[in-house]
């Protein structure tokens, strides 16, 4: 019994790409991956498949994200699409549009771009669902 609880833990797919790596590609994923190096190139989930992208603290992205589910903590320069879920932590610092279903921004978090929803109901806005925000002083909006 001891050996298939083990087996169950590791059942899932996790990957992680440490802080001293540096990758120029793309990479395709699926389970949870881990990015705390830098990578230079896009990210993509396998469609239909559970997956979650966590950019750590120290993780740097130059390219898009495309995921369902993804946690950015760390530096990405480029477009995120999240298809379900995405957290904005407190060390994010996104330069680029964000593209989302639904979201959550916690405090210290930084966008230098744009938001929107793609929820149905708001997909026939005109307008962006906020405006740029400049870097390090959340209280400056641009209208």
């Amino acid at each position: 019994m001891l050996i298939s609880k083990k087996k169950k833990a590791f059942a899932s797919h996790h990957s992680l790409l440490c802080a001293a790596t540096k990758v120029v590609g793309n990479i395709y994923f699926s389970g949870d991956f881990y990015l705390e190096g830098t990578l230079k190139g896009n990210i993509y989930t396998e469609e239909g498949k559970p997956a979650k992208l966590i950019v750590t603290e120290t993780g740097l992205v130059e390219g898009e994200i495309h995921a369902s589910n993804a946690i950015i903590n760390g530096h990405v320069r480029g477009t995120i699409y999240s298809s379900k879920h995405l957290e904005l932590a407190a060390k994010a610092v996104v330069e680029g549009s964000i593209h989302y279903q639904s979201i959550e921004m916690v405090k210290g978090a930084q966008l230098i771009g744009q938001m929107y929803s793609t929820v149905k109901a708001q997909a026939s806005s005109r307008e962006p669902q906020v405006e740029f925000i400049k870097a390090g002083n959340p209280d400056l909006v641009n209208s």
